[in-house]
């Protein structure tokens, strides 16, 4: 199983959570990953393309898991800070 995903990385719960209302009244999650995410990612809209088992800190898999293709995560707290992953991709 591979997955794909774009993440919008934060260091702060309240911004993070700040942009997911965001992101639900409608701002594009490329725009906000461009102009706040903290990863090197964020000037590829947040794509991180795509990923296998244990090639993530596992929280960060277990989100992706359980979303549905398109779908936002609640706020998933790693050590490297707040994300909202969007899954965009999921292969056998």
């Amino acid at each position: 199983m591979e997955w794909r995903a774009s993440h919008i990385l934060v260091k702060e719960k309240g911004l993070a959570e700040d942009l997911r209302k965001r992101l639900k009244t409608g701002a594009k999650f490329a725009d906000l990953a461009k102009e706040f995410s903290t990863c090197p990612s964020g000037s590829k809209s947040g794509d991180l393309g795509w990923f296998g088992p244990g090639k993530m800190v596992k929280a960060f898999e277990d989100a992706v898991k359980r979303l549905g293709h398109g779908s936002l995560s609640p706020v998933v707290k790693t050590q490297f800070g707040y994300h909202i992953i969007k899954k965009t991709g999921q292969k056998d």
